[in-house]
């Protein structure tokens, strides 16, 4: 196997790890988020925020900064941004 082999393996290897790790704490937070008190509206023209909407959010934004990392990475190993084409 050649070193750059290895090195795409190590890499997938971490990300594999992080995304499961986000995973689980997504799972831990949606458990937070409902079981915690939620504010009572006393104006009714105050739209309330579903927690699926704020947990679907935060791990959005947490996956777009992965892939913003990721973008990074293979830019400065190889010198493109999606390696192969042109």
């Amino acid at each position: 196997m050649s070193p750059l082999s290895g090195f795409l393996a190590v890499i997938v290897f971490f990300t594999a790890i992080l995304v499961a790790y986000l995973t689980k704490q997504f799972q831990n937070e949606n458990l937070n988020y409902s079981s915690s008190n939620q504010m009572q509206n006393t104006n009714t023209k105050v739209k309330t925020i579903e927690k699926e909407k704020v947990v679907a959010e935060t791990l959005n934004g947490r996956f777009a900064m992965l892939g913003l990392i990721a973008a990074v990475g293979a830019y400065l190993t190889t010198g493109q941004i999606i390696p192969g084409f042109v």
